[in-house]
């Protein structure tokens, strides 16, 4: 490691802590965000821990040993990313503050020069300015891919919760469950009702579904072609369906797609297809 690089970065790294501050005084009142300069002392304390592990991530570049700046870099971004995505913060704010501590940090090392100007060439400069840059530059990258993956994570956690909850399979009474349908059907909707519904029904040990599409707002000709392949599929695992709350037009359709219901038990309300059963359902009076 040459002299001159060591000295930079034990000098960095034993005034990290000025350079920390120095980046905070950068910020500017930013309604709702934890840059915020009015932010919360406990955010403030976070982002002064943070920034610091940031400082010893880019100046890890100054070593010798390149696999250190590589697997520094690797733990900052998993753990930077993961905060924001928790905070919401988004990432063109992430991005301008990480700009402002590239500032911070090059002011620290113009000072730094200038006391010390006598033994740093300009060669040694330019290759310090190749390196730090470098390292800002790739932290940066490093740092919106591991957002993207745990966003991207996130949302597909958030639609399968969406999922659940548009498509439950609930348990009456012994084997029998009841998926009750609401809303505005669309045919990514109704492929995923085709491909959990079933394994719900064995999970639960459901012999009869109720299929209830009173709620339904919309029921094209390709959704209830999917309905049409939920109920065969069932049928082909023991599983006895029964549709209630199907309506005329939408019945109509389903014959004009040949669509063969007639197998199917259907009704007009679901408490009339449970009463069929032998379900009674008490109203309060």
């Amino acid at each position: 490691m040459d002299i001159k690089d060591e000295l930079l970065y034990r000098y960095i790294l034993d005034h990290s802590s000025i350079i920390t501050e120095n980046w905070l005084a950068l910020r500017e009142k930013q309604d709702g965000s934890i840059y915020s300069v009015d932010t919360h002392e406990e955010v403030e304390e976070i982002l002064r821990k943070q920034n610091t592990l940031t400082i010893k991530t880019v100046t890890s570049v100054l070593l010798e040993d390149k696999t250190v700046f590589v697997e520094t870099m690797e733990q900052w971004a998993t753990l930077v990313a993961k905060s924001r995505v928790e905070s919401d913060t988004p990432i063109y704010e992430v991005l301008e503050a990480l700009n402002k501590v590239r500032r911070a940090y090059w002011d620290f090392i113009g000072g730094y020069m200038l006391q010390v100007d006598a033994g740093i060439s300009k060669g040694t400069i330019i290759r310090w300015s190749g390196l730090i840059n470098s390292a800002f530059d790739q932290l940066n990258h490093e740092f919106t891919e591991q957002y993207y993956l745990l966003t991207k994570e996130r949302l597909l956690a958030q639609q399968e919760l969406i999922n659940e909850l548009g498509a439950p399979v609930i348990p009456i009474v012994d084997a029998i469950a009841v998926l009750p349908l609401i809303g505005e059907i669309d045919t990514f909707r109704a492929k995923g009702i085709l491909n959990t519904t079933p394994g719900k029904c064995i999970s639960k040990n459901v012999s009869h579904l109720f299929i209830d599409l009173s709620g339904v707002t919309l029921l094209d000709a390709m959704v209830a072609h999917q309905i049409y392949q939920l109920i065969s599929t069932l049928n082909l695992l023991g599983i006895q369906s029964t549709i209630s709350g199907i309506r005329p037009e939408v019945a109509q359709t389903s014959i004009q797609l040949g669509l063969d219901f007639s197998h199917v038990s259907t009704h007009s309300t679901l408490k009339q297809a449970l009463s069929k059963q032998g379900i009674k359902l008490y109203e309060r009076k």
